[in-house]
């Protein structure tokens, strides 16, 4: 299963690049989670259905999980108890964790206050520090 995970959330991950191309450039870069953002804040002016934010948290979540594995590291595992993907950077040094679906899922229902370059940004502080003191945190 956790190969198939796998290659969905990446066949996913580039799915959305090449729809969304005429937006931003999505490059796997964690500048473009700026757009990504920007993104999400339009998404706020619409109302959705459930099986369409289900779609978006999908296809923009694992656009995010990418970025995060491309320039971190990690592997991708299913959260039971949450029933999403996570990825974990690091082991067995460290341990730090992200659930990106139900961040995306924040950032559209709630807001700024879910801003996703700022989410990233620590995740990012959380595996520099795991680098240099083993340290294990679940960024949410």
């Amino acid at each position: 299963m956790q190969r198939n995970l796998k290659n969905d959330i990446i066949e996913t991950a580039e799915n959305f690049t090449d729809n969304f191309s005429d937006k931003a450039k999505f490059d796997f870069s964690v500048e473009s989670l700026q757009d990504v953002d920007a993104m999400l804040d339009e998404l706020r002016d619409f109302e959705i259905d459930e099986d369409y934010l289900n779609s978006a948290c999908s296809m923009v979540g694992s656009y995010i999980f990418e970025v995060a594995r491309r320039n971190f590291g990690g592997e991708y595992y299913w959260g039971q108890d949450k029933e999403q993907p996570v990825l974990i950077t690091g082991e067995p040094a460290f341990s730090v964790s992200i659930y990106a679906f139900d961040k995306v899922r924040g950032r559209i229902v709630n807001g700024e206050e879910d801003n996703i370059p700022y989410y990233f940004e620590g995740y990012v502080k959380a595996v520099q520090k795991g680098k240099e003191t083993g340290y294990c945190a679940t960024i949410v």
